[in-house]
C-alpha cells in the first residue's frame, strides 16, 4: 500500500475514526457493509478520485474506527456520517454509494437530513426485502450469536467465499485481514448490536424497512439500485422489490456477480457511477437500466483480480 492509499484517522465525537480521502470535485461517500471496512471500496475510491473528491470511511466499531458510546443501530451509524462529514468539511450536498448495510445507512442520513445528499447508489442493499442469509439471522439466537463470531481463519474463509461468484477474488491477502479485523475486542460487540438492531432469525424486520423506503420515496432523490445475482447475502430478488418501491430508480443487475459488484466488476460499476452522476437531474432517475445478459456474458467487466487488493 502506498503513502497515498493509506487510511488516515480524525476524530469524531471523541472517537478515533479511519477513512481515506483522495481527488479533487464533488464530494463522493463510500459506505461499506456489515462486519466490513473501507477496503471493499479500495478499487472504486482510487478510479473515483480521478474526479471526484472522495471519503471511504469505517463505520464506528468496525475495522479501524472506535466504537460508539451509544448502540449501533441504523440511525445511530447515520448520524455518525452526518458528523463525519462536518468533521472532514464536506458542506455540499454529497453522492453516497453504500454496499449492503452501508446503503441503509445512507438512506437513513437522507431522509433525516436531505440536504446533505445529492444521490443514492445502493449496493446490493439492506432494507428491500426480510430474505438474508441464515449466518446473520443465527447472529439473533443468543448465546449463538456471539460463538459465531469467534475468529478463527475457516469462518473468514468461508465469509469471504461467500460475498463473491469468482473465488479467486478470496484472495489470501483479504482472508488474512478479515481475520484480523473480527480480531479487534470490540467488533463482535459492535456487529451483534447492529444485527440485532435490524432483524431477527426470521430475517430482516418490516417495520423499519417499510417506514424508510417509504420516506425514501418520498424524497425523489436520484438514486441507483445494483444487484448481483448470485448474491448469497441478500438475493438478487430484492431488486425486483426495489423497482417496485422506488419506480424513480435507475436499477441494474450484474450477471455472474456476488454480493460486491464494485470488486467483482469494477470496472463495468464504475462506468454505471459515472452515467449515473451525468444524467440531468430528474431524468437520470427516471430510466430504468436492467442487465441483459448477452451484454454482460462477456469479459470486458468480468476481470478476476490481478493483485490481492482490498
Amino acid at each position: 500500500m502506498s503513502a497515498a492509499e493509506r487510511p488516515r484517522h480524525v476524530t469524531v465525537a471523541g472517537r478515533r475514526v479511519r477513512h481515506r480521502v483522495d481527488g479533487d470535485g464533488p464530494p463522493v461517500v463510500l459506505l461499506h457493509g456489515i462486519g466490513r471496512t473501507l477496503r471493499d471500496f479500495t478499487e472504486q475510491h482510487d478510479l473515483l478520485a480521478q474526479r471526484f473528491r472522495v471519503h471511504s470511511v469505517d463505520l464506528p466499531g468496525y475495522g479501524g474506527s472506535l466504537p460508539m458510546a451509544e448502540p449501533h443501530d441504523l440511525a445511530a451509524l447515520a448520524r455518525f456520517v452526518g458528523r463525519y462529514l462536518d468533521v472532514v468539511g464536506v458542506d455540499r450536498p454529497a453522492h453516497l454509494v453504500g454496499n449492503s448495510l452501508g446503503g441503509a445507512v445512507a438512506m437513513r442520513l437522507a431522509v433525516a437530513e436531505p440536504a446533505r445528499v445529492a444521490s443514492l447508489a445502493l449496493v446490493n442493499s439492506a432494507g428491500f426485502g426480510r430474505e438474508v442469509t441464515l449466518a446473520l439471522r443465527l447472529l439473533a439466537v443468543r448465546p449463538l450469536g456471539r460463538l459465531l463470531l469467534r475468529p478463527s481463519r475457516a469462518v473468514a474463509r468461508r465469509t469471504e467465499l461467500a460475498l463473491f461468484h469468482d473465488p479467486a477474488f478470496a484472495t489470501a491477502e483479504r482472508i488474512a485481514y478479515a481475520l484480523e479485523v473480527a480480531r479487534q475486542p470490540y467488533a463482535a460487540r459492535v456487529m451483534l448490536e447492529t444485527a440485532r438492531s435490524l432483524g431477527g432469525f426470521r430475517g430482516v424486520r418490516a417495520p423499519w424497512r417499510e417506514e424508510l423506503l417509504t420516506q425514501v420515496a418520498a424524497l425523489d432523490l436520484p438514486t441507483l439500485v445494483v444487484w448481483g445475482d448470485r448474491d448469497l447475502i441478500l438475493p438478487a430478488a430484492h431488486l425486483e422489490a426495489a423497482r417496485t418501491l422506488l419506480p424513480r430508480a435507475r436499477t441494474h443487475l450484474f450477471r455472474d456477480c456476488g454480493h460486491m459488484p464494485q470488486i467483482e466488476r469494477a470496472e463495468e460499476f464504475h462506468r454505471l457511477l459515472l452515467d449515473f452522476w451525468a444524467a440531468p437531474a430528474g431524468q437520470g432517475a427516471l430510466t430504468a437500466t436492467i442487465g441483459d445478459p448477452r451484454e454482460e456474458a462477456g469479459e470486458a467487466g468480468r476481470r478476476r483480480p490481478a493483485t490481492e487488493a482490498g
